[in-house]
């Protein structure tokens, strides 16, 4: 089943990347008590990825915290040293890099996507979401090869 508006985000293991270090979290601690702007791609390094869905967070992140957001994160099935890579090469200071790994989040959430095709095996969906204190309020999922609701900029026009 997968995660709608009104559902509070799952509880599950998450690895927060920190310049070259890593710290574990817990879904539920991270999001507790703050507005974020979460946002989900299939890899880091990967072409839409990092041509415009990272660039577009990093671009619009003032914009978005003026709406009221506190943080934006992005998640990935990637580990956190792959994605603090991506944050220090395409990415800023402003975007917390979450890792899931195990595609913990994206399986709690129903959110999978079989990359196996593409020799990538489980990975989440493209998708954006604001959550606040726990809850889902908003939630963009991508069809298939789309990239149109899950953009930082259709987020600002939601908001």
């Amino acid at each position: 089943m997968t995660i709608a508006v009104g559902d509070t985000i799952p509880d599950v293991k998450l690895v927060k990347a920190i310049g070259d270090d890593r710290d574990a979290v817990q879904s539920s601690e991270y999001f507790k008590g703050k507005k974020v702007a979460l946002f989900s791609v299939p890899g880091a390094f990967t072409p839409t990825c990092s041509a415009k869905h990272l660039p577009g967070f990093v671009e619009k992140a003032a914009e978005l915290k003026a709406k009221g957001i506190d943080e934006i994160a992005c998640t990935a099935v990637n580990d956190a040293f792959v994605l603090g890579a991506w944050n220090k090469a395409d990415g800023s200071s402003d975007i917390v890099m979450l890792s899931d790994g195990n595609a913990e989040l994206v399986k709690a959430l129903g959110l999978t996507l079989d990359g196996s095709g593409n020799n990538m095996g489980t990975r989440g969906q493209r998708f954006s979401a604001v959550i606040d204190d726990g809850k889902i309020v908003q939630l963009n999922v991508e069809g298939p090869g789309e990239f149109k609701v899950s953009t930082a900029e259709h987020m600002l026009e939601q908001l």
